[in-house]
């Protein structure tokens, strides 16, 4: 029996390869921070967290999510020092808890990242929707908005992955620039009337109230996107080095943005004023009065649009996900053979891109059939199916990186990094699996009614099941392609390596 360090070169069916070296560190970060698009993340998910969840202690909530996931990155890295593939979460669960689980696993990630873009383009439109009226007083039609954003989309994938790394970089420093803005000139002027709130910094706070459920689920919600930094492993230059760091960049510095923004503006407007504001029909005032007050009337015009270039730039990040998912299971043959082609030229996940465009803009075009809400329907409803989809991945993974390392690398291994870490990681990703089906109908608000919610369970089980059951007929049926199973990896290469080579480890 071979060891599962064993490799030998893939021939058949010969493999095509991303653009090796295409982004270096600050392309990748780009990459991950888009996905969890901070400003749509704190003008969308904090004043529920405020409203309906810790309350006045939403700071607090922040933090524990920046240390479970903290935890849970050490063991992530630990997995992407060893193993480089496009197929991240498929291929790392694969190596350390099998291929069945892998397989799993890999359609869940998928199912996540597909209806992710689509669920972004509900709110991206909602917020064009909004812009375009306040500033030119024209309605324009939700659908279109969101078809035009995939359509958009489409076509940037389609080049050279820098061309996306440059315009996600463009926007995610536009919606950096301005949250700091906003919280510094709080800072600046002392707080709100009041001065600064210590007393919401209370590490207790984090459980604190009936809803402190709500407030945390929604707390992990604001990082999704953050471990999308190892797909880009076979693109990067040295991955071994820069995934890990990006990926703890990511989770480190969001949760410091996080906290900062939260405190700043509860400072701003008062807590009890703040939670008023978020549980009124104007929640976005939390952030559009203190820009009014301490930045004047550009910096609220500006928080308009860059909400909308937010949402945009996430979307296309989930794209990419979506795309080089469907790309590394596909170049396994485990899904149409065609998704794992490259563009001839810019080597990039080209069939795979269009594929997503396709099933997204079906997703939308259902809601839109249905009659639903971009905002109550299409975004809620399916961030929350992605979510827990994911969740239910990150939580594998964490017990992957330990049975992995229980079988290979001793010279890696470690009580903490490789053992305590991603045992607490995993704990911590049951835990938010359980505050999110517990609070399943808070955390859906009135979409809580519509017929697709209490599918949604449901559907992640059925997912997972299925790829239990392709596992299980591949293996019985035919034996050496279950070999493959997510074990297409980048190999090591040497400074007078020219092309990184894959290969596939049985």
């Amino acid at each position: 029996m071979s060891s599962p360090e064993t490799s030998t070169t893939v021939t058949k069916p010969p493999l095509e390869h991303l653009r090796a070296d295409a982004v270096a560190l600050v392309g990748v970060i780009f990459m991950a921070l888009a996905t969890a698009a901070p400003i749509t993340a704190m003008t969308g998910n904090l004043p529920v967290i405020i409203g309906s969840g810790n309350g006045v202690h939403a700071p607090v909530g922040f933090i524990f999510v920046t240390l479970v996931l903290t935890v849970f990155t050490v063991g992530y890295v630990a997995m992407a020092r060893h193993i480089t593939t496009a197929g991240a979460f498929y291929s790392y669960i694969s190596h350390g808890l099998g291929r069945i689980i892998g397989m799993a696993s890999g359609l869940l990630a998928v199912l996540a990242y597909v209806v992710f873009e689509a669920s972004i383009a509900g709110i991206f439109a909602y917020f064009a929707e909004t812009a375009i009226d306040s500033q030119f007083g024209v309605n324009v039609p939700w659908q279109w908005l969101a078809v035009f954003m995939l359509l958009v989309t489409s076509v940037l994938t389609h080049y050279d992955i820098k061309v996306a790394a440059k315009i996600l970089g463009v926007f995610l420093v536009g919606e950096v620039v301005m949250l700091t803005l906003l919280a510094g000139s709080v800072l600046a002027h002392g707080g709100g009337p009041h001065g600064f709130h210590f007393s919401v910094l209370n590490p207790t706070g984090a459980f604190a109230g009936v809803n402190a459920g709500v407030g945390l689920f929604f707390c992990f919600w604001s990082w999704i996107g953050f471990e999308s930094t190892a797909m880009y492993g076979e693109e990067s230059r040295n991955p071994k080095r820069i995934i890990p760091l990006a990926t703890l960049f990511a989770v480190v510095g969001l949760g410091v943005l996080y906290t900062f923004v939260s405190w700043m503006v509860l400072s701003s407007n008062g807590p009890q004023d703040a939670v008023e504001i978020a549980s009124g029909i104007t929640p976005l005032d939390l952030f559009l009065d203190p820009a009014q007050q301490y930045l004047g009337h550009w910096a609220v015009t500006a928080l308009l649009w860059l909400m909308v270039t937010s949402s945009f730039a996430c979307a296309m990040a989930f794209h990419q996900c979506a795309s080089r998912y469907l790309y590394a299971i596909g170049r396994e043959r485990f899904l149409p053979p065609a998704l794992g082609h490259v563009h001839p030229r810019y080597r990039s996940p080209s069939v795979a891109s269009l594929t997503q465009t396709g099933i997204a803009l079906a997703i939308v075009l259902i809601f839109w059939g249905t009659g639903q809400d971009p905002y109550v329907g299409l975004y809620t409803l399916t961030a929350i199916l992605g979510t827990l989809s994911l969740l239910v991945v990150q939580t594998l993974c964490s017990f992957s990186v330990i049975a992995y390392f229980r079988r290979n690398h001793p010279e890696s291994r470690h009580w903490f990094r490789t053992f305590t870490a991603p045992l607490l990681g995993g704990l911590g990703m049951l835990a938010a699996i359980g505050l999110l089906l517990a609070n399943l109908h808070k955390a859906a608000g009135p979409a809580a009614d519509l017929l697709f919610f209490r599918f949604i369970p449901w559907i992640v089980a059925a997912v997972f099941l299925s790829g239990i059951a392709l596992a299980l007929y591949m293996r019985s049926k035919y034996p050496e392609k279950y070999k493959v199973m997510g074990r297409i990896v980048l190999e090591s290469t040497t400074a007078s390596d020219t092309r990184k080579p894959l290969s596939t480890r049985t």
